[in-house]
């Protein structure tokens, strides 16, 4: 028999994974992306702008949305440091001294994955890029 934590994660991911609530998912990482990439405009200030794309939601896809919107934003940050060396908040500073110096010798691309890999796995102040 399975204990009650396991079954609790299960039926979490279960919900979490079901097309409609992936593709909510999609929407945010994409839209918060967008967003993300205006210099200033950091994770919080784009949930922010885009909340009211939320309300009409059932509330597990409308925080599931928020939290690809948080994501995407928290990369497109990394976007204008790595590609134009303007950091667009406090935290893409660094991605700026690595990032840009990466995309000035040709490796845009890995750069940008692995900004994406390092938004997507570490806390925001622990970004290699």
């Amino acid at each position: 028999m399975i204990p009650d934590v396991w079954q609790g994660l299960f039926h979490g991911l279960s919900i979490a994974l079901l097309p409609n609530n992936l593709f909510y998912c999609f929407c945010g990482a994409l839209f918060g992306t967008r967003v993300g990439v205006l210099p200033g405009v950091g994770p919080l200030v784009t949930i922010a702008l885009l909340l009211p794309f939320t309300f009409t939601l059932e509330p597990t896809s409308a925080l599931i949305m928020m939290a690809g919107i948080y994501y995407g934003a928290q990369y497109g940050g990394s976007t204008t440091s790595i590609l134009l060396n303007m950091p667009g908040e406090t935290s893409s500073v660094i991605t700026c001294l690595d990032g840009h110096a990466m995309a000035k010798q040709g490796r845009a691309g890995p750069a940008l994955a692995i900004a994406a890999l390092g938004s997507f796995f570490l806390p925001e102040r622990w970004r290699p890029l």
